[in-house]
């Protein structure tokens, strides 16, 4: 997406968010603020009646990806992301997990036993589990502060009728501080209110009738304020981060990765993994990213990605040699993880695999 350049380039975030028409690439404006974009996403609550753990008590943040995986086996098992435990169930045997949710979710009405599993081992199980229904609460509005607005968006605010304030389908473009693109959220947005804006004349702060499907949550608030700054020079930018922060760092990453474009290596060429800081799944593939690509680089979120990534476009030409240091770390937390369905298997076989029918020759020192 992100197909045009704006007068704001390289003015450290003025014109950093770009609301962009879908079907024509139209602008209806730019702005340098956004109100909504941060905040904490909605969460789902389950209370997991019958609460039996697996080893150690499950308290605090538990995993990226949590799997319920049913005693039914013609079930699938269902997806509970960035899952964290508020421990107990007051007056109950429950614990109480919460977590975005899996779109597909359990069936309605589902009260057969489960368990859980974050991708490395098994947590417990339960006889039951019920979710509890939010309080409703009103959508926080997404206000693009410091609008500069397009024409084509002045004579619709002026019409103001229903039809003219719906802008259909439409991009939230987001550049960091040198003008280049690094993500965008797609929006179906409504015109709510529009008010002159403190931050110039000429500009306005519009609201839109639309929540963020995808807000960017408190803990990666860091990484984002590092990428909107600009793309890492160095390797490594990720290192000090936790789990789930290198999971954003690699979301920025795989969002960002059509937007450069990549200069494929010579036939031969020889590229060198630090393997030193692997010591989950993100960071496998922050490592080999940089590995083929630099600093920031990109070469697969996830095996099927760096499937893709072997046969196509992205800075690799085969066959080639790849120079993987301090493999043992990779191999120490990464050999024996679990599928959703709770399988055991060996993701760093399962790359080197990979990477050898990519042709890419794998040697460890």
């Amino acid at each position: 997406m992100i197909p045009t350049v704006y007068e704001g380039k390289g003015h450290r975030g003025q014109g950093r968010y770009a609301l962009t028409e879908s079907d024509h690439g139209h602008v209806w404006g730019v702005c340098a603020e956004v109100d909504g974009l941060f905040r904490e996403p909605r969460r789902g609550t389950y209370v997991l009646f019958g609460w039996v753990p697996d080893g150690a008590q499950v308290r605090g943040w538990v995993g990226c990806r949590v799997w319920l995986v049913p005693e039914d086996s013609t079930l699938d098992p269902w997806l509970l992301e960035d899952a964290e435990s508020l421990g107990r169930h007051p007056r109950t045997d429950g614990l109480v997990l919460t977590g975005l949710d899996d779109y597909m979710g359990p069936p309605e009405g589902h009260r057969a036993p489960v368990r859980l599993h974050d991708e490395h081992r098994w947590l417990g199980s339960c006889r039951e589990f019920a979710r509890v229904l939010p309080d409703a609460q009103a959508a926080p509005p997404l206000v693009l502060r410091g609008l500069s607005p397009s024409d084509r968006l002045r004579r619709a605010l002026a019409t103001g009728t229903r039809r003219t304030l719906d802008l259909d389908e439409a991009w939230l473009e987001i550049r960091d501080d040198n003008g280049d693109p690094l993500t965008d959220r797609l929006l179906r947005p409504r015109v709510r209110a529009w008010l002159p804006s403190s931050h110039g004349s000429d500009l306005i702060d519009l609201e839109l009738d639309e929540e963020l499907h995808r807000p960017v949550p408190g803990y990666a608030r860091p990484v984002w304020d590092r990428w909107l700054a600009g793309p890492p020079e160095t390797p490594g930018g990720w290192v000090g981060l936790d789990t789930r922060q290198r999971e954003a760092w690699l979301e920025l990453v795989r969002e960002r990765r059509c937007k450069p474009k990549h200069q494929g290596r010579p036939v031969g060429h020889v590229y060198e993994l630090d393997g030193r800081h692997i010591t989950d799944e993100p960071s496998l593939f922050l490592a080999l990213g940089e590995a083929v690509n630099g600093p920031g680089g990109y070469f697969g979120g996830c095996v099927d990605a760096l499937v893709d990534c072997l046969r196509g476009d992205f800075g690799y030409t085969a066959p080639a040699t790849l120079l993987w240091r301090d493999a043992a770390t990779a191999r120490e937390h990464l050999s024996h993880v679990l599928t959703s369905e709770g399988e055991p298997y060996d993701l760093v076989a399962l790359v080197l695999e990979v990477l050898a029918e990519g042709r890419m020759r794998v040697t460890f020192t």
